[in-house]
């Protein structure tokens, strides 16, 4: 029944620490991998009685401090396990890196599918139903951004306070350092840093931001609903107005001078506009989305830099960028950077 292979796990001793650890999952298990995920190794695991879990790890190889962050995935969804945001039910965690190499964590297996492309979105949820899609997307990360994070036990996920100068200083910093190894730069993003700098709102209370979400990263359910919002890796505390902004990336409006990414699946027809989303979002948070044009253009541009970052390594050799249209990616980068002007214009003027 067991694989004899599963990347980055040492499956006999994983399926012990599970048999001991875990009384409602009994190995050997058959081991399937799931795709997506940042690339951590997520597999479904199947027991002898058939049930179901999942077990995820960091990569293999050297990982910056602080990325693909197990405890913390395992902390925000023991958490939010008792309120109402919809996540996996946290199983066991195992921090004994002798067993695995590495802490990876077993939660629940929740049936649903991400939606990366317009073909995705098309195929599984009619048309007549994707509004209902929409607004349970932004619903759900309402409700993440309506907890106290004190009240929750997350109050020690984050610094509290200056996220837009933080985030602004982090992103401008790998912007310059990308430079040279990319060999290109845009006026565009040094002059919007500046804007943002000159015209940032003050941030409100922090919340729980996750950081990417987007149907990308939520299961969608058979009643095209979110049954359950995935990879925390990144969330932290700061401005929930922000993280709102970045999952409306995908999103247009009839005056945007280009479509940031038109395969995307909130591109489907029937999806509601940018504008129709943040009213809603602003009706049941009680937060005002005055400054969402602050917001819209400081994503866009967060977006490009992080682009230029990976374009730079492909440039430089440090990334294979066999398959890849280079030129199309820096047209990628070209567009966030124009969608962020319109918007950040739109805002000071």
């Amino acid at each position: 029944m067991t694989s004899k292979i599963a990347e980055g796990f040492n499956i006999p001793a994983v399926e012990a620490w599970i048999g001991s650890h875990i009384k409602n999952l009994s190995p050997p298990f058959r081991w399937t991998k799931l795709p997506g995920g940042h690339s951590n190794l997520t597999y479904r695991l199947t027991d002898v009685q058939d049930r179901q879990a999942v077990v995820r790890r960091p990569p293999l190889g050297e990982l910056l401090p602080n990325a693909h962050d197990m405890t913390r995935e395992w902390a925000i969804i023991s958490s939010l396990g008792s309120t109402s945001v919809p996540v996996p039910e946290a199983w066991g965690l195992c921090e004994d890196i002798s067993i695995t190499g590495a802490y990876f964590y077993v939660m629940e297996l929740v049936e649903g599918h991400p939606l990366y492309t317009i073909a995705d979105n098309m195929e599984r949820v009619p048309q007549e139903k994707r509004v209902v899609l929409a607004h349970s997307l932004f619903d759900v990360l309402a409700d993440i951004h309506s907890l106290v994070p004190d009240d929750v036990g997350l109050g020690n996920l984050g610094k509290k306070d200056g996220y837009l100068s933080r985030q602004l200083k982090t992103w401008y910093r790998s912007w310059t350092s990308s430079i040279e190894p990319a060999q290109f730069d845009d006026r565009r993003a040094h002059k919007l840093q500046e804007m943002m700098l000159q015209h940032m709102p003050e941030q409100g209370m922090a919340r729980i931001v996750h950081g990417d979400y987007g149907l990308h990263n939520c299961l969608i359910g058979k009643d095209h609903t979110v049954v359950a919002v995935l990879d925390w890796e990144i969330s932290t505390l700061g401005d929930p107005l922000a993280d709102l902004a970045y999952a409306l990336n995908p999103w247009g409006e009839p005056d945007d001078p280009v479509v940031l990414d038109p395969e995307n699946a909130a591109m489907a027809p029937g999806m509601p506009s940018r504008s129709e989303i943040a009213e809603r979002y602003s009706k049941r948070t009680g937060r005002s989305i005055d400054h969402l044009d602050y917001y819209v253009g400081f994503s866009r541009w967060k977006s490009a830099a992080i682009m230029h970052g990976v374009y730079a390594r492909y440039i430089a050799g440090q990334k294979s960028s066999d398959g890849v249209d280079l030129d199309a990616w820096k047209k990628r980068i070209s567009t966030c950077l124009e969608t962020a002007e319109h918007a950040i214009s739109r805002y000071v003027a």
